[in-house]
């Protein structure tokens, strides 16, 4: 058995998205803005409830496409207020919209939101060296210094943990435990 972080638990969609995504560097915006996104749902609730409804995310959100998001409309929203594989929460909705534009301005402010994104680490991955799960912060300066940088920007549910949350998925931050074999791996 080999050592691994033992947040997953026995779930094994936890275990795969441990094991194949959570803390790789990610570049590509749309998957920086699917992990934005899904992170806003996340707020109040668990990742495996999210993990769960990713796919109906994937589908209810066009793919996670934010120049198509940006435009959605008031039947668009009543229509994701209605569809139960996803968080049917009117401010968590509306959020995504209202990112969805924020970040097409980043991009087009920065090129791309990656080079925006990526700033606040100096392009460099933090590597923590957490040796146990109470090890792991919530927030940090990085965190916080996004989290109100974004929200100068229009962006909503973009508090310090959730700016972490986010961090800590698209790989701004490796806290795989350092007995993980994800820890070299990740940057």
């Amino acid at each position: 058995m080999r050592n691994s972080c033992n947040w997953p638990g026995e779930n094994k969609l936890m275990i795969q998205y441990h094991d194949t995504e959570w803390g790789m560097p990610a570049h590509d915006d749309r998957k920086l803005f699917e992990f934005l996104l899904l992170d806003n749902a996340q707020a109040g609730l668990s990742w495996q409830t999210i993990l769960n409804k990713r796919e109906n995310y994937r589908k209810a959100f066009d793919n996670f496409d934010p120049a198509k998001i940006a435009r959605y409309n008031k039947r668009k929203i009543t229509s994701l207020l209605n569809n139960p594989g996803i968080i049917r929460n009117r401010l968590k909705v509306d959020s995504a919209v209202t990112n969805a534009r924020a970040f097409l301005e980043i991009q087009k402010e920065f090129g791309s939101f990656n080079t925006y994104i990526w700033q606040f680490v100096n392009g460099t991955t933090i590597r923590n060296k957490p040796k146990t799960l109470k090890d792991i912060p919530a927030t940090s300066a990085e965190s916080d210094a996004m989290s109100k940088d974004l929200k100068k920007r229009g962006f909503k549910f973009v508090g310090s943990t959730i700016c972490y949350a986010f961090m800590q998925s698209a790989g701004l931050v490796n806290d795989h435990l350092t007995c993980c074999f994800r820890y070299t791996q990740c940057g």
